[in-house]
């Protein structure tokens, strides 16, 4: 059993394979936070179990340590929940009322002392990842509704220390999930989306540790919300020093009717602790990621090398030059080639067609069967770019259905890229994209959806809605997104999904649930995609990270690196090719071919085995290694930058081999040499560089 109740004392205790999580029942009948740490006895932690009281002035010192605290009496921090009743009142006065514990999930009742309102704490253990989910659900045992405010997962508390420094994920479009360090002084700092999706901006997740942590050290606290709409994260540090962090959905702009007899089922928060630095962090993530989150079918299953037509047609797509750029991808090594946007409708450019999701047989005469089966018969698996949140005012759809779009009766709604957004949150929006969809999986052999979706949400009306559940449409809109994720998953169980929005937009746990991949940012320059993988690596399975090997000068910002450099970059994650082959010289396709055929060799180490990482980017010289999970391989990529003063060499000590194995290490196509895993790891490897952006592939084999 992970979970422990001690009657005695009043404690919990959650244990993972290394840490302990524990809190009690205090004399006020509230939930007391206790410690979150290395592996402790619930019986340490009964002298903490006291009254927190400092004066009359800080009667809500004690609350600020709930495990979910509710708004209400003298309680100022940020609320886990805040509500109002049918008669006004807004004060929440809740108490411990029972709990039940399972193998590995406890739930704690709350109830209001006066109202018919009950919250259920649930927490699910993730003993192998050293991980607890956390959520709340919120219950009307009542007649008269209730209007929600503020429904947070889960409140964690971070343990005492003299310093607190915040790591998080920040970006914007083309430059996604990069990594930024910040100090905490007392204070609030809020991380957040309120765009309707995850955004390109930050991502909700968070590492806290004293300041000193580093890849490979230090105990780190930190957590990731499975949530796709508008989330946020409130990290908040008391003028006592104690530090908690909220996190759900974003209130702003959030309210919910909870009519008597139903219920208000949060997202889930999940949270860690690791003491052996970020890179212990990541790879428990994405071990959790792996077994836990990722869908199922595909969870174990290699990702395909694949290639995009955008680049190379964008809206001029045709039959014709389709199957000629899927000669060339066949050619080279690719197993699944994916057509992009401008095959429907009359959608020759950005400005009109969405929504209109009929084959333009002006392109397509024979529809997409002909194509299917030429793309069938050179051995590759076909794809397709959807986008389907999304309509064009310039298309049927919009013409027929102008109330299917968000947006407020009096007001003229935003154009961003020339589209509006369908409102997913009525039903007979989610049943025409589930039906569209279904057509278009069942009458092709499709075996592959790149969803997209190229704005962010403004002017979030529902008209037709009662007033008093106009606030609701955001959090509809993700769950009815949900829904038709996992409806067409059933149905088309052997068909992937990639989550794009206009590049890193939506990338967190709630859709990882459904979604195989991401696309992670369209700027697919192969030195800038270094930093915004390392920012990606940090919390998200590099298997499920899809990186593009395009063309030299790259268009995003015009820097010329070589072939290798590009393949090397896009071979940390799942590879993928979106140049415009057609162009590429025999030289640079048969240079292709060979890396592909090396990256097949290696993908099960990169997709499958534990990421470190090495030397981050900002250093000048990125190092990233994965090891095969058995410890009996390995491969490192290395990456410069640029050489100053004459300094060409670098050197580096690898991670997790046998140190007592010996093993055949082989440097680009060097003569192969050996060494244990003891010398690989403590004597290390010196590396000369041949000149700026150069780079590096070192192959590990146990002999």
């Amino acid at each position: 059993m992970s979970i422990h109740f001690n009657q005695d004392s009043k404690i919990f205790e959650i244990d993972t394979n290394h840490t302990s999580y524990v809190f009690g029942i205090n004399q006020s009948g509230g939930i007391q936070h206790l410690y979150w740490g290395n592996k402790v006895k619930s019986g340490d932690c009964n002298r903490l179990l006291v009254p927190m009281l400092r004066s009359s002035f800080d009667l809500h010192i004690e609350n600020e340590r709930e495990e979910y605290s509710p708004w209400g009496g003298m309680f100022y921090a940020e609320p886990g929940l805040k509500l109002s009743f049918s008669d006004g009142v807004r004060d929440l006065k809740m108490s411990y009322a029972s709990h039940e514990i399972k193998e590995d999930s406890l739930i704690i009742t709350l109830k209001d002392e006066h109202y018919p309102l009950e919250v259920d704490l649930v927490y699910m253990v993730k003993e192998q990842f050293d991980l607890i989910e956390r959520n709340a659900i919120v219950r009307n045992v009542g007649k008269d509704p209730i209007m929600l405010e503020n429904t947070s997962s889960a409140v964690w508390m971070i343990p005492d220390m003299n310093e607190y420094q915040l790591t998080y994920s920040f970006g914007y479009w083309g430059g996604e999930t990069q990594i930024k360090k910040q100090n905490l002084s007392e204070g609030k700092m809020v991380l957040e989306s309120r765009k309707g999706i995850t955004s390109h901006n930050h991502n909700p997740w968070f590492a806290i540790d004293n300041g000193n942590a580093s890849e490979e050290s230090g105990e780190i606290w930190y957590g990731a919300l499975a949530w796709s709409g508008n989330w946020k994260i409130v990290i908040e540090r008391n003028t006592y020093n104690n530090l908690r962090v909220v996190g759900g959905i974003n209130d702003f702009d959030f309210s919910w009717l909870l009519e008597g007899g139903e219920i208000f089922e949060t997202p889930v928060f999940v949270g860690g602790f690791s003491d052996k630095g970020f890179g212990h962090m990541s790879r428990n993530m994405h071990l959790y990621e792996r077994n836990c989150i990722l869908p199922k079918k595909h969870a174990n299953t290699l990702r395909k090398v694949l290639y995009n037509s955008w680049e190379a047609t964008g809206f001029s797509v045709n039959a014709e030059n389709q199957i000629s750029l899927a000669q060339k991808a066949a050619q080279i090594g690719v197993e699944l080639f994916v057509i992009d946007d401008g095959w429907f409708g009359k959608r020759n450019n950005d400005k009109a067609g969405l929504g209109d999701w009929q084959i333009n047989k002006e392109k397509f005469p024979e529809g997409l069967t002909h194509l299917i089966k030429s793309v069938r018969d050179m051995g590759m698996e076909f794809g397709i770019w959807v986008e389907p949140e999304m309509v064009n005012p310039d298309s049927d759809l919009y013409r027929t259905h102008p109330d299917w779009v968000l947006g407020f009766s009096t007001r003229k709604g935003s154009l961003g890229r020339n589209q509006l957004v369908l409102n997913l949150a009525k039903d007979e929006v989610k049943t025409f994209i589930l039906s569209f969809m279904t057509e278009l999986l069942s009458e092709y052999d499709i075996k592959f959806i790149k969803w997209d979706m190229n704005r962010a949400v403004s002017e979030p009306g529902w008209n037709e809605a009662p007033l008093k559940r106009q606030k609701e449409v955001l959090v509809k809109y993700t769950k009815n997104l949900y829904e038709i994720w996992r409806t067409l998953k059933e149905k088309f169980p052997d068909v992937m999904f990639e989550s794009c929005s206009g590049g890193g937009g939506r990338i967190d746990l709630g859709i990882m649930e459904y979604a195989d991949q991401f696309w992670v940012s369209d700027n697919t320059d192969a030195l800038d995609r270094l930093y915004m993988q390392e920012g990606f690596s940090t919390m998200y399975n590099p298997k499920t990270m899809v990186c593009w090997v395009t063309d030299s000068p790259n268009g995003f910002n015009k820097r010329n690196l070589s072939l290798k450099y590009r393949f090397l970059s896009s071979m940390t994650g799942a590879l993928g090719v979106g140049g415009n082959l057609r162009k590429w010289s025999d030289e640079s396709l048969e240079d292709a071919s060979r890396y592909i055929a090396v990256y097949k060799q290696i993908r099960d180490m990169v997709q499958n085995g534990s990421l470190y990482r090495l030397s981050p980017p900002s250093t000048g010289n990125t190092v990233v290694q994965y090891v095969e999970d058995k410890g009996r391989g390995s491969v490192v990529f290395m990456f410069n930058q640029s050489l100053n003063f004459g300094m060409n060499k670098f050197h580096v000590r690898l991670k997790g081999l046998f140190p007592d194995v010996s093993y055949k290490v082989t440097i680009d196509e060097e003569e192969p040499f050996t060494m244990s895993g003891s010398g690989l790891m403590n004597v290390g490897l010196t590396i000369k560089y041949k000149g700026e952006y150069d780079c590096k592939l070192i192959r590990i084999v146990a002999e």
